[in-house]
């Protein structure tokens, strides 16, 4: 069974040659600030893979936390402006350390601050991607990080594992590798269950493994591992492999790239999903949730439908035509993610009618679909046409 996954590993990453990899804060900051020891190793690994050709893309956390250990904080603040503050005081910190561990190696780093409204506007999206081409092409390592000096919930990615799959997809890399304080995605949480057993290799995610996944963050990251999962569908979707891994074990990365059992890998989507569906569900804010019955999970997923008012049967938050929002079934589950033709408010006057009422209702129409089916992409991990048309 092994040596199946290694000969899988290897096979999958023999052509990997632009990688991501995501560092949260609970592996770079130890109890007197920066763990220099993990920094270097992951930047002795990163040079390593560099001087072989490979392009390496790093997220990097931590900012927070090096101004929590400068400022003498034990536990992260509650308010938005102290949290920006700290931001502001450890991201200078965390680039000067950085600095120091590749510039031992000679390698020039350059610092990538972007919030997700950067994402959501095409012109700032592509300005984004340009840069971090040209560094890669330049032979500098891009760092990147949430801009949390100024990010607003409104604009936030809400962790850098979502930032890292959102990177992964922008620059078409062949992997995302997320560092983190654990080994991988375990049957069971193995804080709480001695006997919770790793999961190494995961085809397709599902709600189980979710289930499987504690949302739970540490004291200084933002996500659990069900923010982990996250990221690695929204890769995954794309084609992209992903896997997660203890960044304390050393020379994690070579061990990787070398077709090394470690951690849980995630194989991608032998179709992977195209790019303005994956667009609107995972690069755009989520505005607003939208409540649907179960006759419309059917036609949506079994059937290959768009939405229509008749499902509807609940509307949560506000939003405009033409904002992405989830949808759930009556018990809450994530069914989809879509762009919707109607607001929150029109929405609320329509739900349940046959779509011959929304004119008479409204006092016009858009369409007869709250959501089309080109618009709307599948995330509950049934399979569905996910083809753009």
């Amino acid at each position: 069974m092994e040596d199946k996954l290694t000969n899988n590993r290897t096979n999958l990453l023999k052509n990997a040659r632009r990688i991501v990899i995501k560092a949260g804060s609970g592996i770079l900051t130890g109890d007197n600030g920066f763990n220099s020891t993990i920094i270097n190793s992951l930047t002795n690994d990163i040079c390593d893979l560099r001087s072989r050709g490979f392009e390496i893309i790093l997220v990097s956390s931590g900012a927070i936390a090096a101004g929590m250990k400068k400022m003498g904080y034990e536990k992260k603040p509650d308010g938005i402006s102290e949290k920006q503050a700290m931001a502001a005081i450890g991201q200078s910190r965390l680039m000067m350390a950085y600095e120091k561990a590749f510039g031992r190696h000679g390698v020039t780093v350059a610092q990538i601050l972007i919030t997700r409204d950067d994402l959501n506007n095409r012109r700032r999206y592509l300005n984004a991607r340009n840069t971090i081409f040209t560094l890669l092409s330049w032979g500098i390592i891009p760092i990147i990080n949430e801009n949390d000096t100024v990010v607003i919930d409104e604009i936030k990615f809400g962790d850098n594992d979502n930032l890292s799959a959102m990177v992964a997809n922008m620059t078409e890399s062949n992997l995302l590798a997320i560092l983190t304080d654990i080994d991988g995605l375990y049957d069971d949480d193995p804080r709480t269950n001695k006997n919770a057993k790793l999961i190494p290799l995961i085809n397709k995610i599902s709600s189980s493994h979710f289930q499987s996944a504690t949302s739970v963050p540490g004291a200084l990251g933002t996500g659990g591992m069900a923010s982990k999962i996250a990221a690695a569908r929204k890769a995954t979707l794309k084609g992209i492999p992903v896997i997660i891994t203890n960044g304390y074990t050393k020379n994690i990365i070579r061990k990787i790239m070398k077709g090394e059992e470690t951690g849980t890998l995630f194989l991608p989507q032998t179709k992977a999903v195209c790019g303005r569906k994956h667009w609107i569900a995972f690069t755009r804010a989520i505005k607003g949730k939208i409540i649907i019955d179960d006759g419309a999970v059917k036609a949506l997923i079994k059937n290959g439908k768009s939405l229509l008012p008749s499902g509807v049967i609940g509307v949560s938050g506000r939003f405009n035509r033409g904002d992405s929002v989830q949808i759930v079934d009556r018990n809450g589950n994530e069914t989809a993610v879509g762009m919707v033709d109607y607001s929150s408010s029109e929405l609320d006057i329509i739900k349940g009618l046959n779509s011959r009422k929304i004119e008479e209702m409204l006092g016009f129409k858009h369409n007869d679909e709250i959501i089309h089916r080109d618009n709307l992409l599948i995330t509950s991990g049934q399979d569905g046409d996910e083809t753009c048309q």
